[in-house]
């Protein structure tokens, strides 16, 4: 069954401010296939103050937008609710009226897209229809477990982005497991980054002097007899920063399908490691609206301690 609806007029206002026009669009629309967003886009169906704006425009304070009369189906918004209540629970860590902070847990990926279509972001706003405002401050890939930013706020997301671009404003730390014995309580790590896409589409980096500066900081935590675990502390954000840098240093991570050890990933789950052991453990920043410090911290998961339990330990750092 569909339901007709009329022509509307939105407003945005300033926590609607800077968003994408499709993604503005998607928010009022339950139910509605982003193909169709994009078709009435195009045809100009859809004005912004009276004029043809593209899906891309970001929106304005104050912006009067057009939206035509749809036939939208009725049970696509309790689907939704239904997914997202069928989906990975998401712990929460931290919450007030700017900022949530989950524990992401690994293989849930932070946003659709890329044969995705259900992310954590989908699924907390399914979970919270309610929401004016939800959006990611930043990534974390599929495959990686741990602490996740979301503003509530659009001040917020700007003063947070602020803090990353400068690239001291926030304190991220990582814990890695990886193959062999990491001779330095701690070492500097500089590679410059390039992301290129293979054949088959896939999304990857690679060290190239024409790529992007990267500094991570790694400091060795516990040795064991064949794989040693790292804190690794983020200086810059770039695209699997970690796990190009360790793997370009000869000390893949284990479980990593990407950059990893293959012949060695192929044994790890006979003896008890699943996925990449990668986990986003500490975030200390500022909080972003009123610069109170924020320590906050998400313990291993227990597939990842319980391989690290059956592991023979040489020493602790």
């Amino acid at each position: 069954m569909t339901t007709p609806s009329k022509v509307s007029y939105l407003t945005v206002d300033a926590e609607q401010a800077g968003q994408r026009l499709d993604n503005f669009l998607m928010k009022h629309l339950k139910g509605a296939p982003k193909s169709l967003i994009y078709r009435i886009v195009r045809s100009g169906e859809v004005r912004v103050n009276k004029g043809r704006a593209d899906v891309t425009y970001r929106m304005l304070e104050g912006d009067q937008v057009r939206v035509p009369p749809l036939r939208l189906s009725e049970p696509q918004p309790r689907l939704e609710s239904e997914q997202a209540a069928r989906g990975p629970a998401l712990p929460i860590v931290f919450e007030d009226e700017a900022l949530l902070v989950i524990n992401k847990p690994a293989g849930l990926a932070v946003h659709g897209g890329s044969g995705v279509s259900f992310g954590v972001i989908e699924q907390l706003r399914a979970l919270r229809p309610t929401a004016k405002f939800l959006e990611l401050v930043h990534r974390l890939d599929r495959e990686t477990s741990g602490l996740l930013l979301v503003a509530k706020k659009r001040s917020a997301l700007v003063a947070l982005h602020e803090m990353l671009r400068d690239d001291r404003g926030i304190d991220k730390r990582y814990l890695a497991l990886v193959k062999g014995c990491f001779p330095d309580p701690r070492r500097h790590v500089r590679f410059k980054l390039l992301k290129y896409v293979t054949e088959s589409g896939e999304r990857r980096v690679r060290v190239g002097p024409e790529g992007q500066e990267a500094h991570t900081v790694f400091n060795r935590h516990r040795r064991f007899s064949d794989a040693t675990l790292l804190e690794a502390e983020l200086k810059t954000g770039r695209t699997h920063q970690i796990r190009v840098h360790l793997a370009q240093a000869g000390f893949p991570i284990l479980g990593d399908d990407k950059y990893g050890d293959f012949t060695l990933n192929k044994l790890l789950p006979r003896q008890g490691l699943k996925r990449m052991f990668l986990h986003a453990w500490r975030l200390r920043l500022p909080h972003p609206l009123t610069g109170v410090p924020l320590e906050l911290e998400a313990a291993l998961p227990q597939e990842l301690s319980s391989y690290l339990d059956s592991l023979e330990v040489l020493g602790d750092d």
